[in-house]
Order: C-alpha cells, then sequence, then structure tokens
C-alpha cells in the first residue's frame, strides 16, 4: 500500500477531495497552516494500491492547478515619515504564483481498518 500527503490550498481542498471520492479513494483531511502567504492548507492523506497513485496525483493536480493571485502589501510597514509619524503608505498590487500542491509519497508498512 501507497500513503499519499497532498498538501493543497485550503479553497481546493474540498474539490480535490471530492473527486478523489467520486473515483473511489478514501480520503482524511486536516486543517494545517503555513507556506508563502501563512494562508489555509489542507493536508490530505490517500491510503491506495501502488497502481492507483498516479490516478490520485491526477486528479490532485487537475483540481489543484496553479494559477495567478494578486495580494496587497504595503512597501512600507512602519516607516517613519515627517515628524517622527508613521507612514501607512498605499497598498500595492502583487501578483504572485499560488495554487499548485506539494504531494509526497510512501510506502506503508502496515494498514488496518478497525
Amino acid at each position: 500500500m501507497k500513503l499519499i500527503y497532498a498538501i493543497v490550498r485550503k479553497e481546493d481542498g474540498n474539490l480535490v477531495t471530492e473527486e478523489l471520492t467520486r473515483s473511489g479513494f478514501s480520503v482524511t483531511r486536516i486543517a494545517s497552516t503555513g507556506g508563502f502567504l501563512r494562508r489555509g492548507n489542507m493536508t490530505l492523506m490517500i491510503v491506495t494500491e501502488p497502481e492507483r497513485v498516479d490516478e490520485a496525483v491526477r486528479i490532485i493536480k487537475k483540481e489543484c492547478g496553479e494559477r495567478r493571485q494578486v495580494v496587497f502589501e504595503n512597501p512600507y510597514p512602519g516607516a517613519a515619515g515627517a515628524a517622527g509619524t508613521v507612514f501607512s503608505g498605499a497598498e500595492v498590487p502583487l501578483p504572485v504564483d499560488t495554487g499548485g500542491a506539494t504531494i509526497f509519497v510512501v510506502e506503508v508498512e502496515r494498514f488496518e481498518r478497525v
């Protein structure tokens, strides 16, 4: 048996889970946080036969495709302005690539359903 860990964006988690379940995979979801934008993630755990790993990975890739997102950043956070005031500045749109998934496939030494 193989265990697939897929770390996906929280926004993609439900779609990925639905597609995997529709295709006959059992999925356990765990909420997690991290990454460049410190946004919510979802870690999916899927146990499957070795011959179905590629199928599961294809589904994950299809539902978590990379895309460009615009985030707004303050280029001068906390910078001192005239007379010691803090310059808040306007937030500047910053395009970043988001989406995608981080996938680990590991060997399962023992698997039981109780």
